[in-house]
C-alpha cells in the first residue's frame, strides 16, 4: 500500500480500523491533538520510549494521555481532529469526553456512523 511522504500521516497498512484522536497534555501544561490506529504505541513514541514522536512533544515531556476517542475510520478521526484543534484550549478536553461518552449516556459522537 502506498504511504505518505509524512511520517506523521502514514497510510494503514493494516485493516482500516479502529482509528483514535488522542489528546496529551504535555509537562508544560500545552495540548497535542493527533491520530493512531495504536494509542500505547502512540504515546511511547510521544515520551521517547519508542522512535517518533512529533517534533511538539520531544521539547515537552513527559505527556500523558488525557482523552482518547474510537472513530470508526481514517477519515472520521481527521474529521474530529481538526475540530478539536480549532476550539480555544479551554474547551478541547471536555469536547473530546463529550465524544467519547464520558460526557453522559446518550452523549453526541460525531465519530458515530448513521
Amino acid at each position: 500500500m502506498p504511504r505518505s511522504s509524512d511520517p506523521g500521516r502514514a497510510l494503514a497498512t493494516g485493516p482500516a480500523g479502529p482509528w483514535f484522536v488522542y489528546l496529551l497534555e504535555c509537562a508544560d501544561s500545552t495540548l497535542y491533538c493527533g491520530v493512531t490506529t495504536d494509542p500505547p504505541r502512540r504515546l511511547a513514541e510521544h515520551n521517547g520510549s519508542a522512535a517518533g514522536g512529533a517534533r511538539y512533544t520531544r521539547g515537552r515531556r513527559p505527556v500523558r494521555l488525557a482523552a482518547c476517542v474510537p472513530c470508526p475510520d481514517r477519515a472520521a478521526a481527521c474529521r474530529l481532529e481538526d475540530r478539536v484543534k480549532r476550539l480555544p484550549r479551554s474547551r478541547k478536553l471536555a469536547y473530546l469526553l463529550a465524544c467519547s461518552g464520558a460526557g453522559g449516556e446518550g452523549a453526541w459522537s460525531p465519530c458515530a456512523t448513521s
